[in-house]
């Protein structure tokens, strides 16, 4: 079995019984989904093999060392690069722009396999919530921490202009368009 179709299989492990905030959508949807995306990048089977991984640690009780022991040093450090610190003891509310500052912070010394992963991450986020206002409008705001959807537009423009290395790659420009959609 390649690092990646193993990735898959923990991806979905780990992932099972979790669901995409403020739906029935299994959760496993989106880390396909952005290793889907980063596929359109690159054939490097151990970013695509993070680009699944990315939110096993960060959102299950998986720690970054076992990524590292069934995965590998540079999956493991591709995985821990995209994981945000969740601040435990501080609520996530209030959290939420120190955590997204932190990540768009931590850009600014990013490998380029890295940016994939942050790309991939953050179009199938952003698709994800350009779909979610089609169907029910701003109230989509209300599923998050943060509920000012103007923080959530200054957090993915910062995050397009710290990845722009990628704007020749088709998925950056419509990362563009769907951010430009979603905040008209």
């Amino acid at each position: 079995m390649s690092v990646l179709e193993k990735a898959i299989c923990f991806a979905a492990e780990r992932h099972a019984g979790y669901v995409r905030k403020g739906s029935d959508i299994p959760y496993i949807v989106h880390p396909m989904e952005a290793l889907a995306i980063a596929a359109g990048i690159t054939s490097d089977l151990e970013i695509l093999a993070a680009a699944v991984l990315h939110d096993v640690v960060e959102d299950t009780p998986t720690e970054i060392t076992e990524i590292e022991a069934v995965f590998g040093e540079r999956v493991a450090a591709l995985v821990a690069s995209e994981s945000e610190d969740k601040m435990p003891g501080i609520p996530p509310s209030e959290s939420w722009e120190l955590r997204k500052s932190a990540t768009i912070e931590s850009l600014k010394s990013a490998t380029a396999d890295e940016k994939i992963i942050v790309l991939a991450d953050k179009l199938s986020n952003i698709r994800s919530i350009n779909q979610n206002i089609s169907d029910i409008g701003d109230a989509v705001w209300a599923r998050f921490n943060q509920k000012d959807k103007k923080k959530h537009e200054w957090y993915y423009r910062e995050i397009s202009a710290s990845i722009a290395e990628l704007s020749e790659h088709l998925a950056y420009q419509e990362l563009c368009r769907v951010i430009d959609a979603v905040f008209k």
